[in-house]
């Protein structure tokens, strides 16, 4: 029996993947839980057309992904923090800081995008990683500066 996946499940497959299963299988468990649908020919039509306009949509997002990424290459941030004599911030700087810092300069990139490779607690230069799209990722060396 073939069926269209409507999410990702463990061991059978991916959403939008057509699989086969035994007949059982899907008509006892993955169509009553709406995690399948039949795949008749209409649903087949459907689902080709589905995968091509995403497709389009996912390209258009990340060529804008990496339009960003490369305005971004020239980007040096400065982030402002208390610190106490020896150097040493009180707190932490985080993604929310830094996403502030982009919005700033023009640039709007969300805080969960944002990931450090070491944890920013001195006075220092250090490097943020901003996720655009699962296939553009950029480097953003900032710098904290005590206030």
């Amino acid at each position: 029996m073939e069926i269209i996946l409507k999410q990702d499940i463990k061991g059978l497959g991916e959403k939008d993947d057509l699989v086969t299963v035994k007949p059982g299988y899907g008509r006892n468990y993955l169509i009553p839980q709406g995690f399948a649908a039949l795949a008749t020919s209409s649903a087949k039509k459907v689902l080709a057309e589905n995968l091509k306009q995403a497709a389009f949509k996912q390209d258009k997002i990340k060529k804008d992904a990496e339009s960003v990424a490369e305005r971004l290459t020239d980007v040096k941030l400065s982030i402002g923090a208390k610190a106490g004599e020896s150097g040493k911030i009180f707190g932490a700087v985080n993604t929310i800081q830094i996403a502030e810092a982009l919005k700033a300069q023009g640039f709007d990139v969300d805080r969960r995008r944002i990931t450090f490779e070491t944890e920013p607690k001195f006075v220092g230069e250090y490097v943020a990683n901003l996720n655009l799209h699962k296939e553009v990722k950029v480097q953003v060396p900032f710098e904290v500066v005590a206030e």
